[in-house]
């Protein structure tokens, strides 16, 4: 292993290419996904099994393909410590909290609350000084917040307000996500390639894991689960985390903490689009406004809705 060249300056966020943008929408849908499989499996497994499973399945399959892939990279402590940062802030932590909060409350809810990510980044980043919090940034986010108000407007009277601490449970994932977002700034600022990220954030996060899972589960005396929820599981370790943190760290290296977490405007979008799609649910048009408001907060944030002027 050999040691990487270190850009001289990164961004903190930058405008993403149209390659991004893609890449961005197509990690929506694997995370949308995991929201479905999670109400699934939840119904069988308890939180902390399903999520060492998760991690378990996700570590295995990053490992197979970074030993054919081979990137070059240095294993010192700094890298150790940053992915085991990326490993509580990103998956232990929030994956827990969302899972046992999805067995109190409806996956549809879940998502919702998990598009507030964008406001905790935007907020920690500028408390951090990593950030300045530009009158255009704050305004895209609340539009984008708006917009997936909107789309929770119509079935509120369905969730009611009685699960306040799972809500609560999820609004602190959320903010782990953003915790995450600013630490992943280490693996952006050392050039870490995004498998070599992604593979040792799934082995930290699966030593962390076996002990609470031990412990708190006794999996030992658990039911073997159905062949739906082997499946569900099986989905939610390679596509919706697997796949999804290669693509996860592209773009955090690439465009930045704040350009990454606009992802979870895109999650609810991508459920409701799921739903519709191969599970016969109804697009409301509550839903579509909602779905269009947050475009608009997505191009508030990126910036290029309206472009400064620069001086000549």
């Amino acid at each position: 292993m050999t040691d990487q060249p270190k850009p001289a300056a990164f961004p903190v966020s930058a405008p993403m290419s149209a390659d991004l943008w893609l890449t961005l929408g197509f990690l929506s849908m694997l995370w949308g996904g995991s929201f479905f499989f999670i109400a699934i499996a939840i119904k069988e497994w308890p939180p902390f099994t399903i999520v060492f499973t998760r991690v378990v399945i996700a570590a295995c399959v990053l490992l197979a393909v970074l030993a054919v892939m081979r990137p070059t990279f240095r294993l010192d402590q700094r890298l150790a410590l940053s992915v085991i940062g990326m490993a509580i802030f990103n998956n232990l932590l929030p994956f827990s909290l969302i899972a046992w909060a999805q067995s109190h409350i409806p996956s549809g809810l879940a998502s919702i609350l998990n598009a507030t990510t964008p406001l905790f980044t935007v907020a920690l980043l500028h408390v951090l000084g990593a950030e300045r919090a530009t009158p255009m940034k704050a305004a895209g986010v609340l539009v984008g917040i708006g917009g997936v108000a909107l789309m929770l407007v119509r079935d509120w009277g369905k969730f009611g307000t009685a699960e306040v601490v799972p809500q609560l449970a999820m609004l602190a994932a959320t903010t782990c996500y953003a915790i995450s977002g600013w630490w992943g700034r280490r693996l952006q600022k050392d050039a870490v390639p995004p498998l070599v990220a992604a593979t040792g954030q799934m082995i930290a996060a699966t030593v962390l894991l076996l002990p609470l899972m031990l412990l708190i589960d006794q999996p030992w005396t658990l039911p073997v689960p159905s062949p739906k929820a082997m499946l569900a599981i099986g989905a939610l370790g390679l596509f919706s985390t697997a796949l999804a943190y290669i693509l996860f760290f592209r773009v955090l290296v690439k465009a930045g903490p704040t350009n990454i977490a606009l992802v979870t405007f895109l999650i609810p979008v991508s459920a409701i689009l799921l739903g519709t799609l191969f599970l016969g649910e109804r697009l409301t048009l509550a839903q579509v406004f909602g779905m269009t408001t947050i475009g608009l907060g997505l191009a508030l944030i990126d910036g290029r809705l309206f472009p400064r002027r620069t001086p000549a």
